[in-house]
């Protein structure tokens, strides 16, 4: 099965995107980057050195310090898809934090959107 093109994407480019959608809901880069810090368990400067380094989607999460093992209790449906239903756990991955970015750009409180 071939690869999907957002894993060989470099998560630097993806990054400013989540930034751009959370500020034009009022929401700041400080708080994608915590929801980012929550997900995969990299201190902020590991994040940075991560963009700085333009690692690829797929990288970037393979070299996730930690996933949280709460992010299973993320549901819902991001690009038609249930992310509770997707079977490869980078895709997975990837969409958790489609759906905690959307999450964020709508509102939802940080406590509410780290699963607390």
């Amino acid at each position: 099965m071939p690869k999907q093109n957002i894993y060989k994407m470099s998560f630097s480019k993806v990054y400013p995107l989540y930034i751009a959608k959370a500020e034009k809901k009022g929401r700041t880069k400080s708080e994608v980057d915590e929801i980012i810090r929550w997900l995969t368990g990299y201190s902020q400067s590991e994040l940075e050195s991560q963009l700085e380094k333009q690692v690829d989607v797929e990288t970037f999460f393979k070299e996730a310090p930690e996933l949280n093992p709460l992010r299973v209790l993320i549901k819902g449906v991001i690009c038609g898809v249930r992310v509770e239903d997707i079977e490869d756990p980078t895709m997975q991955n990837i969409r958790y934090l489609d759906k905690l970015i959307d999450e964020l750009a709508k509102g939802k409180t940080m406590e509410k959107i780290l699963r607390k």
